[in-house]
């Protein structure tokens, strides 16, 4: 089941980041770290109802982040579609316990889907340059590869933007 998630659940959902961050940073991947993704960033995600959680068996293993707020690094970029119709997609998660059985497949057909609904033209996001496993992830489900961004706090290397056109 995917929800709406709920302040009270922002430590399970912390554990699921780290867990994450930590499965990561073994592949040699340095996406996240002890700054992010913060409470506080899951705070906003959540007063702003834009922080889902995918369950399985009452058990918390998924998060996502589907926001109609173009964050400022996101400015420059030459998107494929005006801007102002597009929903981003931010902090992916699944508990490593659970990948690879097609759980972000279902929050990012559960986004793809709501963006749909709300008329929008386009899903955008980024993934890390060193994150090879996402960027297959995102080019199978059609998404376009275009510029990159930076996020100096989270790491030296560059972020790729990308877009799907709905």
């Amino acid at each position: 089941m995917i929800r709406r998630a709920k302040i009270p659940e922002i430590p399970d959902i912390l554990n699921i980041t780290r867990a994450c961050a930590a499965f990561m940073i073994d592949k040699g991947i340095y996406q996240w770290n002890e700054e992010y993704p913060s409470a506080r960033a899951f705070e906003k995600d959540i007063e702003r109802n834009e922080l889902f959680v995918l369950e399985k068996s009452s058990k918390i293993i998924g998060t996502l982040v589907i926001s109609t707020l173009m964050d400022e690094e996101y400015r420059p970029v030459r998107w494929l579609t005006p801007n102002g119709k597009s929903i981003y997609i931010h902090r992916l998660s699944i508990d490593p316990k659970f990948q690879g059985n097609g759980y972000a497949r279902q929050l990012m057909d559960f986004a793809e889907n709501l963006a749909r609904e709300k008329g929008c033209l386009s899903v955008r996001l980024d993934t890390f340059s060193q994150n090879k496993g996402n960027q297959r992830f995102y080019e199978r489900r059609g998404y376009q590869k275009l510029e990159d961004i930076g996020y100096p706090k989270q790491s030296d290397q560059p972020f790729h933007c990308y877009e799907l056109v709905l």
